[in-house]
């Protein structure tokens, strides 16, 4: 997952360089070159296929040959790589391998694969674990179904906190002050009346209460998500682990979500262990 590992090193930068501008907030330390350089990696991270010159720079807005010392120095340091032939540009594994040296979900990913596997097969659905990133939801983790017709959600994707279940299971065990931080950026919290918001947060004290959550998806069809937390740190929540389970197979209409939640209870259990996180 090429992207996935990029997304951990360069989206720091350049959600922080977005918010910047739509506060409106001058940066009297920018650094043109560092900005155009991170500007072309992004820009090769978002296209699956390798982009010459004029391509990158008319995908940036820059003129060509204002980036042609960048390209070059990037290559010189190995983060991309221009073919021989058609001397198109491509991201390398540098970023990867960087963004993985010292990631701090790095042990959650070894220590949840084998435990989210057996959790999919022991459910036939398919799971998967996510943490807070950047006021978003990453899913770090994924173990499909083993059934022949089965959910799949790619790992390092990114998933808005307030309409899915993993977000709200994150939310539930953030202060008010840092729900209300980490909300802020989306419309749908925006536009709440006083008496949504007051159900919203409502909603979120009872997950906490209860220890999970299970819900029929807002972002899919046919589809239910049963949610536990995962550990936690001194400052909340580590991680959430989510089963979603497609309810319009015959196959799956049978299963009761009760069964799935205590198979999901225990895969939390395990993982939380071999972690060494401190349990909720």
């Amino acid at each position: 997952m090429l992207h996935s590992g990029i997304s951990k090193l360069i989206l720091m930068f350049a959600i922080l360089d977005q918010t910047k501008k739509m506060e409106g907030k001058e940066n009297k330390y920018q650094a043109p070159a560092l900005e155009k350089g991170l500007d072309i990696l992004e820009f090769l991270a978002s296209k699956p296929v390798p982009l010459s010159q004029t391509e990158i720079a008319a995908g940036i807005d820059k003129n060509s040959n204002e980036i042609y010392r960048m390209l070059v120095s990037l290559e010189n340091r190995s983060y991309i790589i221009r073919d021989e032939l058609s001397g198109k540009y491509r991201l390398s594994l540098k970023l990867y391998q960087l963004s993985h040296r010292h990631s701090p979900v790095d042990e959650l990913y070894r220590t949840g694969r084998l435990p989210l596997e057996e959790l999919a097969h022991n459910t036939m659905q398919s799971c998967h674990l996510s943490i807070a990133y950047m006021n978003q939801v990453m899913v770090i983790l994924h173990a499909k179904s083993p059934a022949p017709i089965a959910l799949s959600i790619e790992e390092g994707n990114l998933f808005p906190l307030p309409l899915t279940a993993s977000g709200k299971v994150i939310l539930a065990y953030l202060s008010q002050e840092e729900r209300e931080a980490a909300l802020d950026k989306y419309d749908t919290y925006i536009n709440f009346t006083a008496e949504q918001e007051k159900k919203f947060f409502q909603s979120l004290n009872k997950i906490k209460e209860q220890g999970f959550y299970i819900q029929t998806s807002d972002l899919a069809e046919g589809v239910v998500d049963i949610s536990v937390p995962v550990g936690k740190t001194e400052t909340g929540i580590m991680a959430c682990l989510t089963v979603s389970r497609l309810t319009t197979l015959n196959i799956n209409r049978a299963v009761k979500n009760e069964d799935i939640l205590a198979e999901a209870a225990i895969c939390a259990g395990i993982i939380q262990k071999r972690a060494g996180i401190i349990s909720i």
